[in-house]
């Protein structure tokens, strides 16, 4: 057997044979040969056990690329890209006939098919998630059929569903013309960043800020969004290097390693980590600000809370941190998305904020996980569906009033659980 594992290096599995088929044809022979159960599995960037199976693990390594562009309404345009093509593939091939994502996370490693089956999403109040612009999708279903679906349930389970439905084999995304960012870093304190962030999340486009804890120091992200057209000041390559090379990646890793052996120290790290962004201004193409390089390895919990529950969330876990002596280095992160009607997306009907908390990989979580799970449930909050949570079906049927009929479509389209593993049987619980 083959041993999988993910990217953060938490969840592993051991197939019973790793596939890459090239075409949807091939995708069809595997899961009607299948004797047991079958996943797709995109680049392996979530935290929980979304993409394990103990069967014929789906690689969509080789489908790859746009395959139609058409016109959409209001000066959008729908473009049909295959499911295993990488964000920062698709971004390229988009920025070349002059289009762009609506909106995008920060980093752009993940396939498409991925990305909108665990409802990735940027930042920006009035701006959904990726499967929010999803407008079609072709899947091959348990019983090797594949289907093409633009409305009606399998198409809201198939644009949102931890591949629980069928493989994704294309996904037509509504897309924009291309255009600028002009992005704004400015280091500050917590309880101005927590008091302007309501101000932010209403003026500016893709507003988020990061708290650095056991400090009261931010560092604050202000995206605007301007024509394709605006001439260009890119970060220089020197300060690139210096900001996004050896700070957020080389040196952080250090910082974690030296911390890991010895944590007492990591309040002290964490001042000295936080004074050393001094900010910064430039304008680029809008993928290119949306994403950036991370390659120190960690493990993180994401909650969607009410926007007016920031202030209150973020100082629960500043005092539970103060009084347990937990100690952390990455910063807390948050941000904001429009709500939209996708049956399991977290912004589902509501205007949303996410507060995300990372820990370094070869450190515990302990009860720092849990302590913001139990902060965030209080108001309300959903768990990022690929990212670390402890919720069940019978939870979070609480928290999505489609929740029933996303389950009942699972029963009608994959009566067998094909697609399912312990991640999905756990989360979408068949009805009783």
């Amino acid at each position: 057997m083959t041993e999988w594992t993910n990217w953060a290096g938490n969840q592993r599995a051991r197939p019973a044979s790793i596939v890459r088929p090239h075409s949807a044809d091939e995708i069809r022979d595997v899961v009607v040969r299948a004797q047991g159960r079958v996943h797709a599995v995109g680049a392996g960037h979530s935290f929980t056990g979304a993409a394990l199976t103990d069967g014929v693990l789906v690689a969509l390594d080789h489908l790859t690329g746009i395959e139609g562009v058409a016109a959409g309404p209001d000066g959008t345009t729908d473009v049909t890209v295959r499911a295993g093509t990488r964000l920062h593939t698709l971004n390229d091939l988009l920025h070349a006939r002059g289009l762009a994502l609506t909106n995008m996370g920060d980093i752009d490693v993940q396939t498409l098919a991925g990305a909108i089956s665990t409802g990735t999403h940027g930042t920006g109040a009035r701006f959904a998630g990726l499967s929010a612009h999803v407008v079609g999708a072709r899947l091959v279903l348990a019983d090797g059929t594949e289907v093409t679906v633009s409305d009606g349930p399998l198409f809201e389970c198939a644009r949102l569903g931890l591949g629980a439905f069928g493989i994704l084999t294309a996904v037509t995304m509504r897309c924009v013309p291309a255009f600028a960012l002009h992005a704004e870093e400015t280091p500050g304190r917590l309880g101005e960043a927590l008091e302007r962030f309501p101000d932010d999340m209403r003026d500016v486009d893709h507003p988020e800020f990061y708290w650095f804890p056991h400090t009261d120091r931010v560092l604050t992200k202000r995206n605007t969004r301007l024509p394709a057209d605006t001439p260009l000041s890119p970060v220089g390559r020197v300060s690139s290097w210096i900001d996004d090379e050896l700070l957020s990646n080389n040196a952080f890793e250090v910082i974690n390693r030296v911390t890991t052996r010895i944590p007492s120290i990591i309040p002290r790290v964490n001042t000295v980590s936080a004074a050393a962004w001094s900010g910064r201004t430039f304008t680029d193409r809008s993928s290119s600000v949306f994403a950036s390089s991370r390659r120190v390895r960690f493990r993180e919990m994401e909650y969607a809370v009410p926007p007016e529950s920031v202030p209150s969330v973020i100082r629960a876990i500043e005092a539970w941190i103060a009084r347990t002596g937990y100690r952390v280095t990455f910063p807390v992160e948050v941000r904001c998305a429009a709500a939209d009607d996708v049956w399991l997306s977290t912004a589902h009907g509501r205007d949303t904020a996410y507060v995300a908390v990372h820990q370094y990989h070869r450190r515990p979580v302990g009860g720092y996980f849990d302590a913001v799970e139990a902060i965030a449930r209080d108001v309300g909050g959903r768990p990022h569906w690929g990212k670390l949570h402890s919720l069940t079906a019978g939870t979070l049927r609480s928290l999505y009033p489609r929740f029933d009929d996303v389950v009942a479509e699972r029963e009608r389209v994959d009566p067998h659980g094909t697609f399912g593993n312990d991640y999905s049987d756990t989360v979408l619980a068949r009805l009783e």
